[in-house]
């Protein structure tokens, strides 16, 4: 009897794993220009006119019913170490006259967190600066920014730049403001507030900062200043 061949089965291959999805690494510039929660889309009209909408729906928490001028802008950074300046945090942008000459002057490593309250003017400067890797433009309430630079690895800034009405805020929101600002300006550094009313408040910041000078800019609208403060001292009761 001959026994049966069986013919030889080709070998079968272990099937392979599925291959793992190649990994992207996250946009870091991008990332740093997005906020969490960023307006729906940008505003659509002139500066002028959202300026003067926020002033005459919001009133006290808006500074200004026009964009600050050019002159004001560089009237306000004027005197900055920009070779020196690494962190610089804005409040109250607005539509970001003062963020662009900013832009213009800041050094390209240098961090620049915008943050703005109400989130038409936010939707304006998240537009008007997403190609700008180092401006971080931040819808937040300024009496928090020391939180809002603590989540950002930031714990201290040359210098704090201040659009905000803050003579018709309660003090105690004026107070965490200035107090955050001493905590965080790195030593030599400076606490900028601009105005439309020269020289009314001088006494005001006078209470809280041993070195307050005032420099007037009269090409604005309307004419105003700017108040350059040095060594907080903490709010001093009124005289």
């Amino acid at each position: 009897m001959t026994p049966s061949i069986v013919p030889p089965q080709p070998a079968t291959a272990a099937p392979l794993p599925p291959a793992a999805p190649a990994h992207t690494p996250p946009d870091l510039g991008a990332a740093g220009r997005t906020n969490p929660n960023p307006p729906a889309s940008a505003p659509k009209g002139p500066d002028w006119w959202l300026m003067m909408r926020a002033f005459l729906t919001q009133g006290k928490r808006i500074a200004s019913f026009a964009p600050s001028s050019r002159f004001m802008a560089r009237k306000l950074l004027d005197g900055i170490d920009w070779a020196h300046a690494r962190s610089i945090v804005e409040l109250g942008a607005g539509t970001g006259p003062i963020t662009a000459e900013l832009v213009r002057l800041a050094h390209p490593k240098a961090r620049l967190v915008v943050i703005e309250l109400d989130p038409v003017l936010c939707g304006r400067l998240q537009a008007r600066f997403r190609e700008s890797p180092n401006v971080e433009v931040v819808l937040g309430d300024a009496t928090k920014f020391g939180e809002i630079l603590a989540a950002r690895g930031i714990p201290k800034v040359d210098h704090v730049l201040s659009g905000l009405p803050l003579p018709s805020f309660p003090a105690a929101a004026r107070d965490a403001i200035l107090e955050t600002s001493a905590k965080t300006i790195s030593a030599g550094g400076t606490f900028r507030q601009l105005t439309v009313m020269p020289l009314i408040y001088y006494k005001m910041y006078r209470r809280y900062f041993e070195d307050v000078r005032f420099r007037f800019v009269p090409f604005n609208l309307p004419p105003g200043g700017v108040y350059v403060c040095r060594g907080y001292r903490g709010a001093q009761p009124a005289k």
